[in-house]
Protein backbone atom coordinates (compact mmCIF):
# COMPACT_ATOMS: atom_id res chain seq x y z
CA UNK A 1 0.00 0.00 0.00
CA UNK A 2 1.21 3.51 -0.82
CA UNK A 3 0.32 6.74 0.97
CA UNK A 4 1.00 10.04 -0.81
CA UNK A 5 1.60 13.07 1.44
CA UNK A 6 0.56 16.34 -0.20
CA UNK A 7 0.05 19.91 0.89
CA UNK A 8 0.85 23.50 0.03
CA UNK A 9 4.54 24.48 0.42
CA UNK A 10 5.70 24.76 4.05
CA UNK A 11 2.63 23.02 5.42
CA UNK A 12 4.82 20.53 7.35
CA UNK A 13 4.63 17.59 4.95
CA UNK A 14 8.26 16.57 5.25
CA UNK A 15 8.22 16.99 9.03
CA UNK A 16 5.29 14.59 9.17
CA UNK A 17 7.02 12.23 6.73
CA UNK A 18 10.02 12.11 9.08
CA UNK A 19 7.75 11.45 12.06
CA UNK A 20 6.02 8.57 10.28
CA UNK A 21 9.06 6.89 8.75
CA UNK A 22 11.83 7.71 11.22
CA UNK A 23 13.91 9.18 8.38
CA UNK A 24 15.60 12.57 8.38
CA UNK A 25 14.64 14.15 5.07
CA UNK A 26 15.70 17.77 4.94
CA UNK A 27 13.13 20.39 5.93
CA UNK A 28 13.47 24.07 5.04
CA UNK A 29 11.72 27.28 6.17
CA UNK A 30 11.00 28.22 2.56
CA UNK A 31 9.62 26.42 -0.53
CA UNK A 32 12.15 24.48 -2.62
CA UNK A 33 11.46 25.40 -6.28
CA UNK A 34 13.73 22.67 -7.69
CA UNK A 35 12.52 19.68 -5.62
CA UNK A 36 10.85 17.30 -8.06
CA UNK A 37 11.30 13.76 -6.75
CA UNK A 38 9.36 12.63 -3.68
CA UNK A 39 11.03 11.40 -0.53
CA UNK A 40 10.23 7.70 -0.13
CA UNK A 41 10.07 5.83 3.17
CA UNK A 42 8.46 2.77 4.70
CA UNK A 43 6.16 2.75 7.71
CA UNK A 44 6.12 -0.50 9.67
CA UNK A 45 2.51 -0.91 10.73
CA UNK A 46 2.42 -1.20 14.53
CA UNK A 47 0.45 -4.24 15.66
CA UNK A 48 0.52 -5.63 19.19
CA UNK A 49 -0.86 -8.91 17.89
CA UNK A 50 2.38 -9.52 15.97
CA UNK A 51 4.36 -8.89 19.15
CA UNK A 52 2.19 -11.30 21.16
CA UNK A 53 2.37 -14.03 18.51
CA UNK A 54 6.14 -13.63 18.30
CA UNK A 55 6.40 -14.10 22.05
CA UNK A 56 4.50 -17.38 21.73
CA UNK A 57 6.21 -18.80 18.61
CA UNK A 58 9.70 -17.34 19.13
CA UNK A 59 10.27 -17.10 15.35
CA UNK A 60 13.59 -16.33 13.72
CA UNK A 61 11.91 -13.30 12.14
CA UNK A 62 8.82 -11.20 12.75
CA UNK A 63 7.49 -9.12 9.88
CA UNK A 64 5.05 -6.26 10.29
CA UNK A 65 2.85 -5.10 7.45
CA UNK A 66 4.24 -1.99 5.82
CA UNK A 67 3.08 1.15 4.05
CA UNK A 68 5.21 2.96 1.47
CA UNK A 69 5.09 6.67 2.18
CA UNK A 70 5.70 9.33 -0.51
CA UNK A 71 6.48 12.90 0.54
CA UNK A 72 5.48 14.78 -2.62
CA UNK A 73 6.76 18.24 -3.53
CA UNK A 74 4.51 21.06 -2.31
CA UNK A 75 1.49 21.84 -4.50
CA UNK A 76 1.74 25.55 -5.24
CA UNK A 77 -1.47 27.38 -6.08
CA UNK A 78 -2.13 27.20 -9.81
CA UNK A 79 -0.06 24.02 -10.28
CA UNK A 80 -2.93 22.35 -12.19
CA UNK A 81 -2.40 24.81 -15.05
CA UNK A 82 1.41 24.99 -14.96
CA UNK A 83 3.99 23.20 -17.08
CA UNK A 84 5.26 21.29 -14.03
CA UNK A 85 1.89 19.73 -13.26
CA UNK A 86 2.36 16.40 -15.06
CA UNK A 87 5.48 15.41 -13.13
CA UNK A 88 3.95 16.41 -9.81
CA UNK A 89 0.62 14.69 -10.34
CA UNK A 90 2.37 11.60 -11.73
CA UNK A 91 3.91 11.11 -8.29
CA UNK A 92 0.39 10.48 -6.97
CA UNK A 93 -0.43 7.84 -9.58
CA UNK A 94 0.61 4.82 -7.52
CA UNK A 95 -0.77 6.10 -4.20
CA UNK A 96 -3.76 4.26 -2.73
CA UNK A 97 -4.70 7.21 -0.52
CA UNK A 98 -3.75 10.84 0.05
CA UNK A 99 -2.62 12.38 3.32
CA UNK A 100 -3.31 16.10 2.90
CA UNK A 101 -1.38 18.26 5.39
CA UNK A 102 -3.01 21.63 6.13
CA UNK A 103 -0.95 24.23 7.98
CA UNK A 104 -2.35 25.68 11.19
CA UNK A 105 0.89 26.44 13.08
CA UNK A 106 2.39 29.90 13.55
CA UNK A 107 6.14 30.25 12.99
CA UNK A 108 7.81 33.45 11.79
CA UNK A 109 10.84 31.41 10.70
CA UNK A 110 8.77 29.32 8.27
CA UNK A 111 7.37 31.32 5.38
CA UNK A 112 3.78 30.90 4.26
CA UNK A 113 2.85 31.00 0.55
CA UNK A 114 -0.48 32.66 1.32
CA UNK A 115 -1.53 35.69 3.32
CA UNK A 116 -1.22 34.30 6.82
CA UNK A 117 -2.58 31.15 8.45
CA UNK A 118 -6.00 30.14 7.14
CA UNK A 119 -6.53 26.33 7.11
CA UNK A 120 -9.93 26.49 5.46
CA UNK A 121 -8.67 28.62 2.59
CA UNK A 122 -5.58 26.44 2.08
CA UNK A 123 -7.49 23.16 2.17
CA UNK A 124 -9.99 24.43 -0.39
CA UNK A 125 -7.18 25.77 -2.62
CA UNK A 126 -5.43 22.42 -2.87
CA UNK A 127 -8.70 20.56 -3.27
CA UNK A 128 -9.48 22.75 -6.27
CA UNK A 129 -6.08 21.98 -7.81
CA UNK A 130 -6.93 18.27 -7.68
CA UNK A 131 -10.36 18.92 -9.19
CA UNK A 132 -9.05 21.16 -12.01
CA UNK A 133 -6.37 18.60 -12.86
CA UNK A 134 -9.00 15.88 -13.16
CA UNK A 135 -11.37 18.07 -15.16
CA UNK A 136 -8.66 18.69 -17.75
CA UNK A 137 -8.01 14.93 -17.97
CA UNK A 138 -11.71 14.29 -18.53
CA UNK A 139 -12.13 16.96 -21.19
CA UNK A 140 -9.00 15.88 -23.06
CA UNK A 141 -10.14 12.26 -23.09
CA UNK A 142 -13.67 13.16 -24.19
CA UNK A 143 -12.25 15.18 -27.10
CA UNK A 144 -10.22 12.17 -28.23
CA UNK A 145 -13.24 9.88 -27.98
CA UNK A 146 -15.32 12.37 -30.00
CA UNK A 147 -12.65 12.38 -32.70
CA UNK A 148 -12.63 8.57 -32.78
CA UNK A 149 -16.43 8.46 -33.10
CA UNK A 150 -16.32 10.89 -36.04
CA UNK A 151 -13.90 8.52 -37.73
CA UNK A 152 -16.29 5.63 -37.13
CA UNK A 153 -13.99 3.79 -34.71
CA UNK A 154 -15.36 4.94 -31.38
CA UNK A 155 -18.09 2.41 -30.53
CA UNK A 156 -15.85 0.61 -28.07
CA UNK A 157 -15.46 3.83 -26.08
CA UNK A 158 -19.16 4.46 -25.46
CA UNK A 159 -19.16 3.00 -21.93
CA UNK A 160 -16.10 5.01 -21.03
CA UNK A 161 -17.67 8.19 -22.43
CA UNK A 162 -20.76 7.72 -20.27
CA UNK A 163 -18.62 7.50 -17.12
CA UNK A 164 -16.53 10.49 -18.17
CA UNK A 165 -19.68 12.56 -18.64
CA UNK A 166 -20.67 11.75 -15.06
CA UNK A 167 -17.19 12.71 -13.90
CA UNK A 168 -17.27 16.00 -15.80
CA UNK A 169 -20.61 16.96 -14.28
CA UNK A 170 -19.23 16.30 -10.79
CA UNK A 171 -15.99 18.21 -11.37
CA UNK A 172 -17.71 21.20 -12.96
CA UNK A 173 -19.55 21.60 -9.66
CA UNK A 174 -16.08 21.78 -8.01
CA UNK A 175 -16.69 18.49 -6.24
CA UNK A 176 -14.04 15.73 -6.07
CA UNK A 177 -14.53 12.38 -7.74
CA UNK A 178 -13.95 10.45 -4.54
CA UNK A 179 -17.56 10.96 -3.48
CA UNK A 180 -19.10 10.31 -6.89
CA UNK A 181 -21.33 7.25 -6.90
CA UNK A 182 -19.73 4.99 -9.51
CA UNK A 183 -19.47 1.20 -9.41
CA UNK A 184 -16.42 -1.00 -9.93
CA UNK A 185 -17.15 -1.50 -13.63
CA UNK A 186 -17.34 2.26 -14.14
CA UNK A 187 -14.10 2.76 -12.21
CA UNK A 188 -12.43 0.18 -14.42
CA UNK A 189 -13.64 1.99 -17.54
CA UNK A 190 -11.66 5.11 -16.56
CA UNK A 191 -8.92 3.31 -14.65
CA UNK A 192 -6.17 4.38 -17.04
CA UNK A 193 -6.69 8.06 -16.22
CA UNK A 194 -4.66 9.44 -13.32
CA UNK A 195 -7.50 11.00 -11.34
CA UNK A 196 -6.21 12.71 -8.20
CA UNK A 197 -9.52 13.66 -6.59
CA UNK A 198 -10.75 10.06 -6.80
CA UNK A 199 -8.32 8.86 -4.14
CA UNK A 200 -9.55 8.55 -0.52
CA UNK A 201 -8.18 11.44 1.51
CA UNK A 202 -6.98 11.84 5.09
CA UNK A 203 -6.84 15.52 6.05
CA UNK A 204 -4.39 16.44 8.79
CA UNK A 205 -4.54 19.82 10.52
CA UNK A 206 -0.91 20.53 11.46
CA UNK A 207 -1.03 22.63 14.62
CA UNK A 208 1.53 24.14 16.97
CA UNK A 209 2.48 22.34 20.18
CA UNK A 210 0.64 24.83 22.39
CA UNK A 211 -2.60 24.46 20.39
CA UNK A 212 -2.99 20.70 20.21
CA UNK A 213 -6.00 20.76 22.52
CA UNK A 214 -6.88 24.45 22.17
CA UNK A 215 -10.24 26.03 21.39
CA UNK A 216 -8.98 27.50 18.12
CA UNK A 217 -7.88 24.06 16.93
CA UNK A 218 -11.31 22.64 17.81
CA UNK A 219 -13.01 25.41 15.83
CA UNK A 220 -10.75 24.87 12.83
CA UNK A 221 -11.41 21.15 12.97
CA UNK A 222 -15.15 21.75 12.97
CA UNK A 223 -14.79 24.04 9.95
CA UNK A 224 -12.69 21.51 8.01
CA UNK A 225 -15.08 18.67 8.81
CA UNK A 226 -17.97 20.80 7.57
CA UNK A 227 -16.09 21.57 4.34
CA UNK A 228 -15.20 17.92 3.72
CA UNK A 229 -18.64 16.57 4.63
CA UNK A 230 -19.73 14.21 1.85
CA UNK A 231 -16.26 14.22 0.28
CA UNK A 232 -15.15 10.78 1.56
CA UNK A 233 -12.40 12.26 3.71
CA UNK A 234 -11.37 11.89 7.35
CA UNK A 235 -10.08 14.91 9.31
CA UNK A 236 -7.95 15.04 12.46
CA UNK A 237 -5.29 17.25 14.09
CA UNK A 238 -1.76 16.79 15.41
CA UNK A 239 1.55 18.63 15.64
CA UNK A 240 3.99 17.23 13.07
CA UNK A 241 6.95 18.96 14.74
CA UNK A 242 6.22 17.39 18.11
CA UNK A 243 5.55 14.00 16.51
CA UNK A 244 8.91 14.13 14.72
CA UNK A 245 10.67 14.86 18.01
CA UNK A 246 8.83 11.99 19.69
CA UNK A 247 9.76 9.57 16.90
CA UNK A 248 13.45 10.20 17.60
CA UNK A 249 13.26 9.45 21.32
CA UNK A 250 13.90 6.06 22.98
CA UNK A 251 10.64 4.21 23.65
CA UNK A 252 10.60 4.84 27.42
CA UNK A 253 11.24 8.58 26.96
CA UNK A 254 8.69 8.87 24.17
CA UNK A 255 5.97 7.43 26.38
CA UNK A 256 6.65 9.95 29.14
CA UNK A 257 6.75 12.81 26.62
CA UNK A 258 3.41 11.78 25.14
CA UNK A 259 1.87 11.62 28.60
CA UNK A 260 3.15 15.10 29.49
CA UNK A 261 1.58 16.52 26.33
CA UNK A 262 -1.70 14.68 26.85
CA UNK A 263 -1.22 12.71 23.60
CA UNK A 264 -2.50 9.14 23.84
CA UNK A 265 -0.42 7.64 21.02
CA UNK A 266 2.17 8.65 18.41
CA UNK A 267 1.16 9.97 14.99
CA UNK A 268 2.17 6.79 13.16
CA UNK A 269 -0.39 4.71 15.06
CA UNK A 270 -3.19 7.21 14.44
CA UNK A 271 -2.41 7.75 10.78
CA UNK A 272 -2.16 4.04 10.00
CA UNK A 273 -5.37 3.23 11.86
CA UNK A 274 -7.23 6.00 10.02
CA UNK A 275 -5.79 4.91 6.64
CA UNK A 276 -6.85 1.31 7.26
CA UNK A 277 -10.36 2.49 8.12
CA UNK A 278 -10.48 4.82 5.11
CA UNK A 279 -9.43 2.08 2.68
CA UNK A 280 -11.28 -0.78 4.37
CA UNK A 281 -8.10 -2.74 5.13
CA UNK A 282 -7.58 -5.60 7.59
CA UNK A 283 -4.68 -7.87 8.57
CA UNK A 284 -4.32 -11.64 8.74
CA UNK A 285 -1.32 -13.57 10.06
CA UNK A 286 0.86 -16.51 9.14
CA UNK A 287 2.86 -18.04 11.99
CA UNK A 288 5.62 -20.57 12.57
CA UNK A 289 9.16 -21.09 13.79
CA UNK A 290 10.64 -19.34 10.74
CA UNK A 291 8.55 -16.20 10.92
CA UNK A 292 5.43 -14.49 12.20
CA UNK A 293 4.09 -12.13 9.54
CA UNK A 294 1.18 -9.74 9.06
CA UNK A 295 -0.48 -9.42 5.65
CA UNK A 296 -2.70 -6.52 4.59
CA UNK A 297 -5.81 -7.15 2.48
CA UNK A 298 -9.10 -5.45 1.70
CA UNK A 299 -12.00 -6.28 3.97
CA UNK A 300 -14.14 -8.84 2.16
CA UNK A 301 -11.21 -10.65 0.50
CA UNK A 302 -11.78 -14.36 -0.13
CA UNK A 303 -9.34 -16.96 1.21
CA UNK A 304 -7.99 -17.90 -2.21
CA UNK A 305 -7.09 -14.26 -2.97
CA UNK A 306 -5.53 -13.86 0.47
CA UNK A 307 -3.39 -16.90 -0.32
CA UNK A 308 -2.12 -15.03 -3.36
CA UNK A 309 -0.77 -12.31 -1.08
CA UNK A 310 1.55 -14.91 0.43
CA UNK A 311 2.55 -16.46 -2.90
CA UNK A 312 0.98 -16.86 -6.33
CA UNK A 313 1.66 -20.63 -6.23
CA UNK A 314 -0.42 -20.95 -3.07
CA UNK A 315 -3.35 -19.21 -4.76
CA UNK A 316 -2.98 -21.36 -7.87
CA UNK A 317 -2.82 -24.63 -5.94
CA UNK A 318 -5.20 -23.66 -3.12
CA UNK A 319 -6.88 -26.60 -1.37
CA UNK A 320 -8.05 -25.38 2.04
CA UNK A 321 -7.30 -22.70 4.62
CA UNK A 322 -6.76 -23.78 8.22
CA UNK A 323 -8.08 -20.83 10.22
CA UNK A 324 -8.26 -19.68 13.83
CA UNK A 325 -9.10 -16.20 15.11
CA UNK A 326 -6.38 -14.32 16.99
CA UNK A 327 -8.41 -14.04 20.23
CA UNK A 328 -9.29 -17.75 20.17
CA UNK A 329 -5.65 -18.69 19.66
CA UNK A 330 -4.38 -16.44 22.44
CA UNK A 331 -7.01 -17.87 24.79
CA UNK A 332 -5.85 -21.41 23.91
CA UNK A 333 -2.17 -20.52 24.21
CA UNK A 334 -0.77 -23.04 21.70
CA UNK A 335 -1.88 -24.63 18.44
CA UNK A 336 -1.97 -28.02 20.15
CA UNK A 337 -4.51 -26.78 22.73
CA UNK A 338 -6.45 -24.98 20.02
CA UNK A 339 -6.80 -28.28 18.13
CA UNK A 340 -7.85 -30.08 21.31
CA UNK A 341 -10.60 -27.49 21.79
CA UNK A 342 -11.63 -27.77 18.11
CA UNK A 343 -10.97 -24.05 17.57
CA UNK A 344 -9.17 -24.64 14.27
CA UNK A 345 -11.42 -24.97 11.24
CA UNK A 346 -10.97 -25.73 7.56
CA UNK A 347 -12.35 -23.16 5.13
CA UNK A 348 -12.72 -23.23 1.36
CA UNK A 349 -11.57 -20.72 -1.24
CA UNK A 350 -14.74 -18.61 -0.90
CA UNK A 351 -14.29 -18.04 2.85
CA UNK A 352 -14.17 -14.30 3.66
CA UNK A 353 -11.02 -13.61 5.69
CA UNK A 354 -11.61 -11.75 8.96
CA UNK A 355 -9.32 -9.24 10.66
CA UNK A 356 -6.95 -11.11 12.96
CA UNK A 357 -7.34 -14.53 11.34
CA UNK A 358 -4.30 -16.79 11.71
CA UNK A 359 -4.16 -18.89 8.56
CA UNK A 360 -2.21 -21.90 7.35
CA UNK A 361 -2.87 -22.43 3.64
CA UNK A 362 -2.94 -25.96 2.29
CA UNK A 363 -2.03 -26.15 -1.38
CA UNK A 364 -0.65 -28.41 -4.05
CA UNK A 365 1.18 -27.36 -7.20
Amino acid sequence: MKLGIIGLPNSGKTTLFNALTGLQAETAPYPNPIATEPHVGVIKVPDRRIDRLSTIFQPRKKVYADVICLDITGFARGISTSRQKSGLFNQLWGADAILHVVRAFEDEKVSHPGEGIDPGRDAAALELELIFHDLELVETRLERIATAIKKGIGKEFMAERAVLEKCRSQLEQEKPLRNLDINEAERAAVGSLMFASLKPELVLLNVGEEEIAGARTAARMDALRAYYAGRDALVFALSAKIEMEISRLPAHEAGAFLEDLGITEPAMNRVIREVYELLGLISFFTVGEDEVRAWTIRNGTRAVRAAGKVHSDIERGFIKAEVIGYDDFVAAGTMARAKEKALLRLEGKDYTVQDGDIINFRFNV
